[in-house]
């Protein structure tokens, strides 16, 4: 233990403690911008600089730790100059625009601009002049862009996907695509995590929003909405809602008000999913030339992923469709006939917490129902929240309005989908119904949720020992795949979600700096599954109607045509 003296305040702490943690101790609150614990603390910014008696130089609180006797004042006028030219020259080279800017209102930088009381710049402005075309999912600002790294910081040490890099020296230093022309080229997951830690607005997802104005303004077009499970954990968090408020119909009743026609729950695909890839996964269990593992397909980050690190694996990958293309595929088809109307006259779109979705619905061959998109556009939770807010629409005083039928009913199992192990869970749950001829207790492969990244278990189904595992983000995944192609590693099926903690910690949820907060929005999600009556994939009336009207039987000519795809038929710009 050391003593130091924080802004008069002594303390004991730990050697080796930075500086940043002992005010903390003493409630003193350094500022920071570039800083992200455990992932980026290069004192880059320079912004949370403190002087030290008996020092010429302001040292930085995020990576400089304590010593005996140290005395810091955290506050001093040559602190707190130090701390407002350094962020004055930041500006100097950022657009700052902040009307037009989509992190306006949750920007770091704006934010600590106000707190220094910056009014006006003695700088020159000097902004970066590339420009990248738009057409891409995700969508790199340089104008914006203040060289913090945590881009960087995050692709590589968490998602290993390795897509930015320092480019340039001196003056014309800045971050840009390693490896590869433009971010189109790239090997880029499109997990959109560089956007969940940018602290501005030099990262964010294409805006659709207007595509689906437009759809909704046009009487020739019937709107249909599909809302994945995880978003009804987060999307009501920008407007102050507690997770039992921001229920799903709520969010029904708002998009409603919006003017949309039928609003749906890609739970019900979910729980659609669960029948074809169970049944093809205990399909290949029983085949002697099968090739095992078979991997979940419904997140497209992970299968982006894959298909440009590990393309020999792309067969192990299951032909289901995700949850979104499915339910788009049904959509053009079964409800429209439903409807007594010609697919082409309707307009799907998704809300998800992803920015992989809106690659994944423009891929050709995940098109089948009436040979145009399935899906037309997927918006992400942050764009969801921004149609609502275009409308005027206040979340917190209207009603609920329940779901359309009879695409609106899911099940427990489809509903947990948005967390980490939740599609393994629930694929669990039928598979063991489909080999046993009855049902397990709902929580018997519970061993399969947490937030530890690479799980792994095994089950006894129907006399068979399965062998399982479970990663969530890129660089667990990674892990994960290198151990199963060295042969340390041997499993029956596999789920990778592509985001730390699954689709509830997506890069397109609701951004809240420093936080990481996919476990408790996954808590949310086992609530529900656990409050709900029907808690099985199997047992969902709609699907069991799908199937005895529409589809016929799981893996059957139809149901294989509109909702299982062949993965090596679309390429990677790495595969190319």
């Amino acid at each position: 233990m050391v003593n130091v003296t924080i802004d008069g305040n002594t303390i004991q702490v730990p050697e080796r403690t930075r500086i940043l943690d002992a005010a903390r101790l003493v409630g003193v609150r350094i500022p920071t911008l570039c800083y992200w614990e455990g992932l980026n603390e290069i004192g880059a910014c320079r912004v949370c600089v403190v002087e030290v008696e008996g020092y010429d130089k302001l040292f930085t609180a995020c990576n400089n730790t304590v010593a005996d006797g140290m005395v810091i004042r955290t506050n001093s006028p040559k602190a707190r100059q130090a701390r407002r030219t350094n962020v004055e020259l930041i500006l100097s080279e950022h657009n700052s625009n902040c009307a037009t800017c989509v992190r306006s209102g949750s920007c770091e930088l704006q934010a600590i601009s106000q707190e220094l009381n910056i009014r006006d710049l003695p700088f020159e402005k000097k902004i970066p002049a590339k420009k990248q075309t738009g057409s891409f999912p995700l969508v790199r600002d340089y104008s914006r862009c203040i060289k913090c790294m945590r881009c960087i910081q995050v692709c590589d040490k968490i998602q290993s996907s390795n897509i930015w890099d320092v480019v340039n020296t001196g003056a014309k230093t800045t971050v840009d695509v390693r490896d590869a022309y433009t971010l189109e080229d790239s090997s880029c997951a499109l997990c959109g995590q560089c956007i969940t830690h940018c602290p501005v607005g030099a990262l964010h997802e294409r805006d659709d929003v207007d595509r689906v104005i437009e759809a909704v303004g046009d009487p020739d077009r019937i709107t249909v909405c599909q809302i994945a499970p995880a978003i009804r954990t987060a999307w009501g968090e920008p407007f102050g809602l507690t997770p039992e408020l921001a229920t799903v119909e709520r969010m029904c009743k708002a998009l409603k008000m919006a003017g949309v026609d039928y609003v749906f729950d890609t739970n019900f695909s979910a729980d659609l999913t669960i029948m074809e890839e169970g049944s093809e996964f205990l399909n290949r269990l029983s085949a002697s030339d099968a090739r095992l593992p078979m991997f979940t397909s419904c997140c497209p980050g992970w299968v982006r992923f894959l298909k440009a690190h590990y393309p020999e694996f792309t067969e192990n990958l299951s032909t289901a469709k995700s949850p979104q293309q499915m339910f788009g595929a049904v959509a053009k088809s079964y409800y429209a006939e439903l409807l007594g109307v010609e697919p082409e006259k309707i307009f799907c779109f998704s809300i998800m917490p992803c920015l992989a979705k809106k690659h994944e619905c423009a891929i050709p061959v995940l098109n089948d129902a009436c040979g145009q998109p399935d899906v037309d556009v997927s918006l992400t939770t942050r764009e969801a929240d921004r149609l609502i807010s275009l409308f005027n629409i206040v979340p917190a005083e209207i009603p609920e309005q329940p779901l359309d039928m009879p695409l609106g009913v899911g099940s427990g199992a489809g509903n947990i989908f948005g967390a980490t192990g939740g599609v393994m869970e629930a694929a669990l749950r039928t598979a063991y119904a489909l080999v046993t001829g009855k049902n397990p207790d709902p929580d018997a492969f519970s061993a399969v949720r947490g937030m530890e990244g690479w799980k792994e278990c095994a089950f006894d189904l129907g006399g068979k020992t399965l062998k399982i595992a479970v990663a969530h983000g890129l660089g667990n995944a990674d892990k994960l795949l290198k151990a199963i192609k060295k042969g340390e590693v041997s499993y029956d099926f596999v789920e990778v979600m592509a985001c730390p903690g699954g689709c509830v910690g997506g890069g397109g949820q609701p951004i809240h700096a420093q936080k990481f907060c996919a476990p408790e929005r996954a808590e949310v999600l086992y609530r529900q599954d656990a409050a709900m009556a029907l808690r099985f994939s199997h047992e969902n009336p709609s699907i069991t109607e799908i199937y005895r009207s529409y589809l016929g039987e799981p893996l059957g000519e139809r149901s294989h045509h509109l909702l299982h795809t062949d993965h090596r038929a679309w390429k990677m710009p790495s595969e190319e």
